[in-house]
C-alpha cells in the first residue's frame, strides 16, 4: 500500500528497522539505608553507595529518632527531643559528603521520630521511588540484629521492596567487588 499523505519538512521517513518512541525517563533506583550507630551500618552504606554508583541510582538515608516517654516535665522532654534532632542532623551531615563521594550523587535524607521498624515501614509505603532496602546483618553469634530479624521474620509481609542483606564480615574489597 502506498501512502500518499504529504510530509511536512519536520517529519522524517523511518526505515523499517527504526522505531521512534518518546524518550521515557526511567525512575531512579533508590537504595535505602537505615542510619544508626552500629558498625554494620557502615557495611550496608558502602554496599548501597557502590550499587547506586554502578546502576545510576541514588542512596537514601533514614535516621529515626527514638521517641522518649518523658511526660513529667514537658520542657525537659522537648529539650531531649531537640537534642536528639540535632544529633541526627550532625550524624547525617557527617555522612553526606562520604555518600556523595562513593555514589556520585547527594543522598536523599529522611529524619523520622518513633519506632525504627515502624517508621521504616511507613517510609517505604509513602515513598514509591524507594527501590531496595539495604541492611547489614551481624554474622556473629549475636544474631543479625533486631531490624533484620523483624523484617525477615513476622514483618516480611509488610514490606514491598526487595531487601538486600550484606553480611558484616565482608571486607571493603569484597563489597566493592560484588557491588
Amino acid at each position: 500500500m502506498n501512502d500518499t499523505t504529504p510530509k511536512s519538512d519536520d517529519q522524517q521517513e523511518l526505515s523499517s528497522d527504526e522505531v521512534r518512541t518518546p524518550e521515557a525517563v526511567e525512575p531512579e533506583r533508590i537504595f535505602l539505608v537505615v542510619v544508626d550507630d552500629s558498625e554494620e551500618m557502615q557495611i550496608a552504606l558502602r554496599f548501597a553507595c557502590r550499587r547506586a554508583e554502578h546502576t545510576g541510582g541514588r542512596v537514601a538515608l533514614l535516621y529515626v529518632i527514638e521517641s522518649t516517654e518523658f511526660t513529667h516535665w514537658m520542657s525537659v522532654g522537648d529539650l531531649i527531643q531537640e537534642e536528639a534532632r540535632e544529633q541526627a542532623e550532625k550524624v547525617l551531615d557527617d555522612l553526606l559528603e562520604n555518600v556523595q563521594e562513593m555514589s556520585g550523587k547527594m543522598p536523599v535524607v529522611y529524619i523520622r521520630e518513633g519506632d525504627r521498624r515502624d517508621e521504616l515501614l511507613k517510609l517505604i509505603d509513602e515513598e514509591e521511588q524507594i527501590s531496595i532496602l539495604v541492611l547489614a546483618a551481624r554474622a556473629g553469634s549475636g544474631g543479625p540484629g533486631p531490624l533484620v530479624s523483624a523484617l525477615t521474620g513476622k514483618f516480611v509481609g509488610k514490606i514491598h521492596v526487595p531487601i538486600t542483606l550484606v553480611p558484616d564480615n565482608l571486607t571493603i574489597e569484597e563489597i566493592d567487588m560484588i557491588s
